[in-house]
């Protein structure tokens, strides 16, 4: 199993972490990943996926804050989430997960923000380097 970030994923995280606009994002919730039973075979976990979980639901909490702060990228995010869902090729089952994680991370702040504060704008340049943190981390290690 291989991982390939799409380039322009590290580089678009890459170049708001130094100095793009960024909307607002705040703390994110403990996440409560539940266990399923394993009924068929089993499941090939990556290394990285729990790094790639993190930057699922980082990529959803960038998509709603942005967005509510008026950063006029439309659904670049999600767009950002499906490339990397097609360079990944996962089972269905880890699909699933990876796309609740985004979801998870856009209906949290969903639920707190309902306009762009100061505070989430700090908060949001929190999440965009911990973004490029995350997809370099990943690139670095298990990419080719």
């Amino acid at each position: 199993m291989k991982i390939t970030l799409p380039i322009f994923a590290v580089t678009l995280l890459g170049s708001l972490a130094l100095g793009g606009s960024v909307g607002a994002l705040a703390q994110q919730a403990a996440t409560n990943d539940a266990a399923s039973a394993n009924t068929g075979p089993a499941e090939i976990i990556a290394p990285y996926d729990d790094k790639l979980l993190r930057l699922s639901e980082v990529l959803g909490s960038i998509h709603y804050l942005r967005n509510l702060c008026k950063a006029n990228e439309g659904t670049q995010w999600r767009k950002v989430m499906e490339d990397i869902l097609a360079s990944e090729t996962p089972s269905e089952k880890r699909k699933a997960n990876l796309i609740s994680r985004f979801n998870r991370g856009y209906n949290a702040f969903n639920e707190v923000y309902g306009h762009c504060t100061a505070s989430a704008v700090v908060a949001a340049e929190r999440y965009v380097k911990e973004g490029v943190l995350l997809s370099s981390q990943i690139t670095t290690r298990y990419g080719r």
